[in-house]
Parts: C-alpha cells; structure tokens; sequence
C-alpha cells in the first residue's frame, strides 16, 4: 500500500522505490557515523580536560591515529555506498522512466495525442523528467535519511539531556510547519511556471513549423514581440515564485538557527546552578555544527518537492491514460470490415452516432460526405487507431477491440494525405513499410509506386537524402513514397484518406496510377472528397453529421437526383467546368 502512493507521489516504478530505500538507509548510515567522529572529538576533548584536571594519561599516539583512520575508512565506504545508492541507481531511474514513456506513448490510443499537444509532450518527456531525476537522486533519499537519523541523534540527545536537547531541537518542528504552511503557495507556483514554459515551448515550436508563412507575409516582427513577451512572462513568474519560496526557505533555517541561541543561554543556565557540567554542554554545541547540516539543506529540498509535483502529476497522467490492449494474435476469416451501430465522441462531443456498413472483401468503399460527417474518424477507428465508445467493429469475423493494436495494424497499409517521412535515403523511407526487406524488394515496390520518374532525376538516385519530412520532395512525390511504402508491406486492407486531396491533376493522375496496383485485391476503405477518386469504386457510403444517410454504388447513387451523392457530384462538376 506504502509502495503504490509513494510511486504515485513521486512518479517512480517498483525500481525506483528500491532505490530510494536503499539511499535513504545509507544517508541515515552516513549522518550517524559523522555524528560518531563528533562522538570521538568529544572523548579527546574530555581526556585533554582530565590531563588537566586530574592529571590521567593521555590516549597514546597510536589510539587517537586508530581512532581517525577508522573513522576516515568508515567515512569512505558509507559516503561511496551512499552515492552508488542515490545517485549511481537513479540514473537507471531516469533511463528506465524515459523507455517507460516511450514505450507507454507508443500503446496509447490517438485520442490521448489529440488533446496534448507535441511542445505539451516534449516538455514532459524532458523537462519534467529532469526535474524528477534530481528530486530522485538529490532529494527523496537524502530527505527521508535525515528525518530518521535526526530521530536516532534526538533520543540519543534526550538520553543524555532532555533540557539541552530540546533548547537544541525546538526550532526544527517549527521551520518545518512554517515551510509546509507554505505548500499551497509552492504548488501554485510551479503550476504558474509550467504554464508559462508551455506557452514559451509554443511559441517557439509555432515560429519554427510556420516560418515560411511567417516570412511570407512579413510578420518576423509582429511574431518575435509576441515570443519574447512569452519568454519575459516566463521569467516575472519564475522570479515570483523562486522569491516566495526562498522567503519562505530563509524564514525556515533562521528559526530553525534560534536553537544555537537557545541552547548556550539554557546551557550557561544549568552550569551556572551546577546541574550540568560545560563538557556536556561543550558536546550539544558540536552536535549543533552537525545536526543543523542537513537540516539546511533538506528545508531547499522540500521546497524543490512541492515544486516537483506538478511535474510527477503530469508524468503520472501518462501512466494512468488506459492503453489500447488485446490479444497478439489475429487470425480473421477474410477482411470484411464490418461497423455495427458505432458510436464515438471526441471531447464530449458526438461524432459517429450509430454508424452500420459493410467494407468488402476485395472492393474499393468510398466514404464521402460533407466536412466534419466523420469520414476520417471511421478509417481511423477501423484500423483502432482510436477506440469507440459503443457498437463493434469487426474485420473477418473478429471484433478489433480485442486486438492488440500492432498485432491488428500489421493487416493494414495506410495513405494519407499528410504524408510522414523521415530525414534519411529514399530507400530507407520506402524500406518502413516492411523491416529487413531487400534493396530488390524495395525497388519493386518504387517502381509499381511511379517513383522511377522523379528518383531517376536526383543526384543519388534512391540514396538520396530527402530532408526533414521530405522537404526536398514535391507533394506528389512524397505521397508516391508513401504509395511505395504501402505496396511493399502488402498487407490486406488499405485505408486511404485524402490521399489525393492536396495534389494537381497531373500529380494526381500519377499519384491514381500507382494506387491501381497498390488496391489490387485488397479491402479498400477510401476517403475523398474530389468524385473523380470514389467514382470507380465498388460501393459508396455516404456520412452525414455523423450518420450513415447513403449507400449503394455511385452508378446508382447518381440517378437519384435528391440524393446527397448526386448533388456533390454535381457541384463538383460544374465548378471543374467554370473553371476550364
């Protein structure tokens, strides 16, 4: 029970708890034994005083140069255990924390990303994790560690005197309530500050994907006043908060400091009547240079943990996003996609409501309709890139919610319009579509996609870097990359969405070319909103406001002059005739 809130708390797996123990227990190992080198300076010290006093032989050289060497020995291990048990683990921490996110992020469903942002994402995976990785390895077992060892001094002092003890430690609860009195300030703080290093990370993340509109219409001016009003903002508020905390802090560790005060005047007190002697006095004065040390710094610490769980809270909304699960294993009988009584909302908001069609085996089904009917959000379901809220959808037989995703996606190639492409050859991007395929498959798989024409024209032919995302590439030949990339995965079922929406005719006839090979005998689900793509295919399903209000084939479609089919064909064609 302990484990599970403290890995809430902080953010850590059954790992990490394992290495905070483990840190802690060596803090508590390493604060008891500095306070033992106080213990030995104690017992020279009151020799020396009986040399004096009473004439008693000193300890001999080699005692007091044993009594250091073991001291300095044991001073080492327990400082080096200490570090190889915060420090040296933690980082295997952050290592695994950092895999954890990726991993989780790549098994959570479309929607978690439709409602963060990537500088939102970006700033989690690095930002908050880095503050995390020095509340792991600086605080949490430092912190816990001086808690308990001052318990452990505490009695000891109580043994020894209750009345100097409490001088000594009176102000220690006091700081600490003063301190958590502020958590609430603390936690508003950080809040105000993540926010405003979101809108910075946005800003810049904005400038930089628009940077040609921004040129383009002359507005680097208008644009960097706005950036470096964010990152002045980001600023006041950093300084706002670091300034309340360390108000807060200082007024802690002087108070905290009033104890040094206390004990001399308590101290002077009880050897002024005779109740104590001013070598027990002399020791609570050692003990104070010590015991306040850690103190010191664990008041900063806990100041760095309120402001750390605004990042621990961010982490761990990750984790507890559900994941899409299944079986890993897909056996359907045939590739019919089914949808059946369908229903999905997307922020409260309904978008499908009770969608039922058939996409057949080896048959193209156009989806169409009107903007925001939920074309797109049907071909995104049928392949569980989302999951739905009611209804089934089934593909030979067997409902895909029972699926593990990447075993399920493994049955499908996908075409979209905004094509994705990384800063590597040709041949590699092309290569995505199937892992370990050979250069001869990938060649195959280019030139039934057309890209012959275009690759044939470049410098290095197919090893030919094409930039972030394809920027050397035009439009078309980045979508007949991904065409490509498609035809050599080869897998039954083909969503396209849009994939032809962007392009021009001539681009366009090229892209429909090599999208005849790539449908070949496959379950085709195409969305489009130009009729010159749907009107080959096999059946038409026509959506709108989130309803199935049409089906049948365009053929038939077309002779029902109320149809809604029949009026985008014809508006569709009259503009294409105005405008030749």
């Amino acid at each position: 029970m302990f484990n599970e809130k403290f890995k809430k708390t902080y953010a850590l797996s059954d790992h990490g708890v394992e290495s905070v123990k483990k840190g802690t227990f060596w803090t508590i190992i390493v604060n008891l034994v500095v306070m033992t080198g106080i213990g030995i300076l104690h017992y020279l010290m009151m020799k020396f005083m009986n040399t004096y006093t009473n004439n008693e032989p000193l300890p001999s050289f080699l005692t007091f140069t044993l009594l250091v060497i073991v001291f300095l020995v044991l001073s080492f291990i327990t400082h080096l255990q200490q570090y190889i048990n915060t420090y040296g683990v933690v980082y295997d921490e952050v290592k695994t924390m950092r895999v954890g996110i990726a991993e989780r992020l790549r098994k959570l469903p479309l929607s978690f990303f439709g409602k963060r942002d990537l500088a939102d994402l970006t700033e989690t995976i690095m930002s908050d994790v880095n503050r995390m990785e020095h509340v792991w390895s600086h605080v949490l077992g430092y912190l816990y560690g001086s808690y308990i060892s001052t318990v452990f001094i505490a009695i000891g002092l109580c043994l020894s005197d209750w009345r100097l003890a409490l001088s000594c430690l009176w102000g220690v609860p006091v700081a600490f309530l003063l301190l958590f009195g502020s958590r609430n300030l603390a936690n508003r703080s950080a809040e105000a500050t993540k926010k405003a290093a979101l809108e910075v990370s946005d800003g810049i993340q904005e400038s930089l994907e628009n940077i040609r509109e921004i040129h383009s219409t002359n507005q680097e001016e208008r644009y960097l006043k706005e950036l470096y009003q964010k990152i002045d903002q980001h600023e006041k508020v950093m300084i706002k908060g670091e300034l309340a905390t360390g108000l807060f802090v200082n007024g802690a560790s002087v108070i905290m400091r009033l104890g040094v005060a206390t004990t001399i005047l308590t101290g002077a007190n009880l050897i002024l009547s005779g109740k104590i002697d001013f070598m027990l006095l002399f020791m609570f004065l050692l003990v104070i240079t010590r015991i306040y040390a850690p103190f010191d710094q664990s008041l900063a610490l806990i100041a760095e943990l309120f402001l750390s769980q605004v990042s621990a809270n961010r982490l761990m909304q990750i984790y507890e996003t559900p994941i899409a699960e299944g079986k890993d294993s897909f056996e359907p009988n045939g590739h019919d996609i089914v949808f059946k009584d369908v229903h999905f909302a997307y922020d409260n908001e309904d978008v499908l409501k009770g969608v039922s069609f058939i996409a057949k085996e080896k048959e193209v089904t156009a989806l169409v309709g009107p903007s925001g009917s939920g074309k797109s959000t049907c071909a995104r379901l049928a392949a569980r890139l989302w999951d739905i809220d009611g209804g089934s959808i089934e593909v030979g037989g067997v409902d895909i919610s029972t699926i593990e995703p990447e075993t399920l996606l493994t049955d499908y190639s996908m075409v979209f319009q905004d094509v994705t492409l990384f800063d590597d050859t040709i041949m590699e991007n092309i290569r995505l579509g199937k892992h370990g395929a050979t250069d001869e498959e990938v060649l195959a798989a280019a030139k039934a996609a057309n890209c012959d024409e275009f690759v044939d024209k470049l410098p290095q032919g197919y090893q030919t870097p094409i930039g972030e995302n394809g920027t050397k590439l035009s439009g078309g030949e980045r979508q007949r990359i991904s065409i490509a990339r498609a035809l050599l995965k080869d897998a039954p079922i083909v969503l396209l969405d849009e994939a032809t929406a962007s392009l021009d005719v001539e681009n366009e006839t090229k892209v429909q070319d090599a999208l005849s090979h790539l449908l070949l005998n496959k379950t085709v689900l195409v969305i489009a909103h130009r009729m010159r793509t749907v009107e080959s295919a096999d059946k038409i399903v026509v959506l709108k406001d989130g309803k199935v209000v049409e089906e049948g084939n365009p053929s038939a479609l077309l002779k029902d002059k109320d149809s809604i089919f029949y009026h985008m064909h014809s508006l569709q064609t009259e503009s294409a005739e105005w405008n030749l």
